[in-house]
């Protein structure tokens, strides 16, 4: 796993329940130090491992910490880099969704050992879709879920997700009905980064 997603894990956990509780996370889970370094790659066992006593310290479901970790990504203003990256998807929630399938790849332009899963929009119906997660590790799915809420609030689109679990190892599958692609206004965006 790269140290960015276990950073991203770190980052959750301290901004919303403190220092405190993530040192209590890292004993239960038997990780010797602070926490992860950004840019090494840790074995996918250590972050279940994180989850898992996650999960006990918080007192909440791993996957619900997960799709939580996912909404964090994109609107917690300390990862304001994540949401520019999701945000050169497209001036639109539907732009977006379209672009999903290039994700990995502009990930990769920043972070070019990042190994994000491959997602796959699939049209059901007028406005609704299917969005498959082709990952090596199913937390994957459960982070997806919660960006793809997140974004769409911050496009101001209203959308009902539904997580409808693994379809086969790994693999994972969100419903996503669009009600209203204006909804509400979304919060600003501007493809220059503004000078300090």
């Amino acid at each position: 796993m790269h140290g960015l997603i276990n950073r991203s894990i770190q980052a959750f956990v301290c901004q919303n329940y403190g220092e405190d509780a993530w040192k209590d996370i890292l004993r239960k889970a038997d990780i010797p130090g602070p926490g992860f370094e950004p840019m090494l790659i840790y074995e996918d066992r250590l972050t279940d491992d994180v989850l898992d006593a996650a999960a006990i310290r918080l007192r909440r479901p791993r996957d619900v910490i997960l799709e939580d970790i996912g909404a964090f990504l994109v609107s917690h203003p300390s990862m304001s880099s994540v949401r520019r990256l999701l945000r050169f998807g497209g001036d639109t929630f539907m732009e977006f969704l379209d672009s999903l399938d290039d994700l990995p790849d502009r990930a990769r332009l920043a972070v070019p050992d990042l190994d994000l899963p491959t997602l796959e929009l699939r049209e059901l119906a007028r406005g609704k879709y299917e969005i498959f997660c082709h990952a090596h590790w199913s937390g994957y799915g459960f982070l997806c879920s919660g960006v793809l809420r997140a974004m769409a609030d911050d496009y101001g689109a209203l959308v009902f997700l539904e997580h409808f679990g693994r379809v086969s190892g790994a693999h994972h599958a969100v419903g996503l009905t669009i009600f209203d692609c204006g909804f509400s206004k979304g919060r600003e965006f501007a493809l220059a980064v503004p000078l300090a």
